[in-house]
Parts: structure tokens; sequence; C-alpha cells
């Protein structure tokens, strides 16, 4: 007698197949979620850059030279640091971080995703992007070495001269390379960052009569603005500035783009050209455009320039306070930050911040809505 035998089970022929299909369907899935993970995102991620120390050395050609140097004056001891702050942008529109590196950076509060059109605008070559960053960063140190002779009482004179025109923009094939900005509605301009805004009051609904110099003779010109890739109000030119300043003051930085280290050229200049430390040797760090006339305007990636403060062990960090609505509620614990809108301010807070008096300082509580 058998008592025990081993029964296959009667599984029905249907829920074997529906086993299978769902097995085939769980990795079909798998691999068209790693397919997706891989393929490249039409965003590009600023994260934190290289910070430089104003006040310090930096690293040109292969060898260490100082960042700042005024070669033919009585320059003064210095301490701590007047530090500028990079973004870092991971992709380019050649190649682009994939669904997978958007994710990871989505949740990382020190870095920022944006879309690929904004940093690099439809139209615009990679080198042509290159070169544009070039040019506001040398337009940044020329706007910056004036500002302090300002603040310094020093006098210059300068002008502003057309280095390239926009294929397909207003100034294309009106204004020409070589040309000399006289006046813009009339009135005249000593650095780039004023002729900019008021090209952007000017608007896209009137002409701006633009007068130039050009090889000694006197054109004027009508053209409407219109939206550039920001959506402000342009005429298709880079313009770079020239001055004529009594003493020469070498700024040294390789590798690094855009206008936003105007202010903190500034008052590493200032420290360097007047006695005694005017961080009073503390670890500052701050960001912000410059015009010759002292105004501090805001800048991209200030979130990312937090975390990079921080991350150099600075303690203190000078926001222009048209950032201030992106700072409120995004400041790293540990970086203290100070709302300015001029030079003066940044002085006045630098200088607060070495007396140990720091309590009327403005934060950006004040400026944001």
């Amino acid at each position: 007698m058998v008592l025990f035998t081993d029964v296959e089970p009667d599984v029905p022929h249907g829920a074997r197949r529906s086993t299978w299909v769902g097995w085939l369907l769980v990795i079909v899935g798998l691999v068209a979620a790693l397919v997706i993970a891989v393929t490249p995102a039409p965003y590009v991620i600023e994260r934190p850059g290289p910070v430089f120390n104003t006040l310090g050395d930096t690293r040109v050609g292969g060898e260490e030279r100082p960042l700042i140097q005024i070669p033919d004056q009585e320059t003064f001891e210095t301490d701590g640091a007047l530090s500028l702050l990079t973004v870092t942008v991971s992709g380019n529109p050649q190649q682009l971080p994939t669904w997978i590196d958007i994710a990871l950076a989505w949740f990382d509060p020190s870095k920022k995703v944006v879309p690929v059109a904004e940093v690099f605008p439809p139209g615009t070559t990679l080198e042509q992007s290159n070169e544009q960053s070039r040019v506001d960063m040398e337009n940044s140190k020329q706007e910056a070495i004036a500002a302090a002779m300002t603040e310094l009482d020093y006098e210059y004179t300068s002008t502003l001269t057309i280095v390239a025109t926009t294929d397909g923009l207003p100034a294309d094939g009106v204004l020409r390379e070589g040309d000399r900005i006289v006046s813009l509605n009339g009135e005249a301009f000593t650095d780039v960052t004023s002729l900019r805004e008021a090209i952007a009051e000017n608007g896209t609904d009137a002409a701006a009569e633009v007068v130039v110099d050009r090889d000694g003779e006197q054109v004027t010109e009508e053209l409407t603005p219109v939206p550039g890739p920001d959506g402000k109000p342009v005429l298709g030119i880079t313009v770079g500035s020239e001055y004529d300043f009594p003493f020469a003051v070498d700024i040294e930085l390789d590798d690094v783009g855009g206008p936003s280290a105007g202010m903190m050229f500034a008052l590493g200049i200032i420290d360097k050209l007047t006695p005694g430390e005017l961080n009073g040797g503390e670890n500052v760090a701050g960001t912000g455009t410059i015009t010759a006339a002292g105004e501090v305007g805001p800048i991209g990636g200030i979130r990312q320039k937090m975390y990079g403060a921080l991350g150099s062990g600075a303690d203190w960090f000078l926001a222009p306070a048209g950032n201030c609505e992106e700072v409120v509620g995004n400041v790293p614990e540990g970086l203290e930050v100070f709302a300015v809108q001029t030079l003066d301010d940044a002085e006045a807070a630098v200088e607060g911040i070495a007396a140990g008096d720091t309590a009327d300082l403005p934060g950006c509580e004040a400026f944001a809505g």
C-alpha cells in the first residue's frame, strides 16, 4: 500500500502564462527605466565652483602669482580673505547630463537644475557663449578697477567699443566692430553694465537712438531692441570697456568667465591700496557685478555660491540686494549673509565684520518681498 506520493500540483495553463507575462513586463519596465535613466536630459546642472581669494595668489600659466597686482603704487599688507565665488556648469548642448544625474542633483540643495536653453541660448554656439563669458569677465575687471579708483578719488577716462555683433539681431549689419559708443538716447555711459541697463529700460516697443564714433565720424542709428535669451531687451552687441587709468592694476584669473566677481575685485583693490586690513583678517566671501559708479548688481547661481563660500571656510557672505528673494530661506547653516546695493555698502559690511559690530548691517530679509 502506498501511503505518500509526490503529486505535481495541477496549475492551469493560463495561470502559468500570466506569471510568465508578468515577469516579462517587470523586466521590460526595468530595462526601460534604465534606458531612460542614462538618456541625455535637456538640462544642465549648476554646482559650486572654485573659490578665489582676491587677496591671495592664483595659478596662471603653471606658476603662482598674486591675483591682484598693483606694481607702480604703494600697497599694504592684507590678511584673511575677500573671496569671489564661481559656479561650475555640468553639461552643455553637445554633452548633456543623464536623467539619473538630474534626479540626484534635484535633491541636493547645493545644486540647481536649469534648462539647457537658459545657459546656452539656441542659435548660440558653445564657442560664442565662452567668448561672451570671457568678454564679460574682462569688462568686470575693468569696471572693478574703475569703481575702486572712483572710491579712492583717482581720476580716469573711459570709452565703450563694440567688439562684435550677433547675427540676426538689430545691430547686425548696422553697427560695426570698432564703433565707439557715444550715447544711447542722448545719454553717455562709462561702463558696460549701465549701458545694458539703459537698453533694457528702453524696452522693445520703441527704437533707441544709438550714436557711435566710426573712424572719427559720428553716426546715428535707430535700433529697436528685441528680447534676449533671458527676456531682457538687447540690441545684439558685445561691448568692451576701455579705461585710461592713472596706474596699472593687473588682475590675474584663468579659466573664469562672467561679470559676477566685480564687487570682490573692487574690495580687494581697495584693501591693497589702503593701510590696515579692511576685513580685520576675517574670511569674507561675496558676489555681485559692479559698475564704475559703484553700483552692485545681481548675479546667477547665488545659492551655489553660498554653499561654495561655506565650503571654503567663509563665515560671512555679501549678497547683492537684487538676489535677496532667492537668498531668504536658502542660506546654508553656518553662514551669515548681508545684503549690499553699492560698493560703499560692501565696504561698510566688511568694516563692520572686522570690528565685530554687525548688528546694524542689513540682511536679505530687508530686501525680499
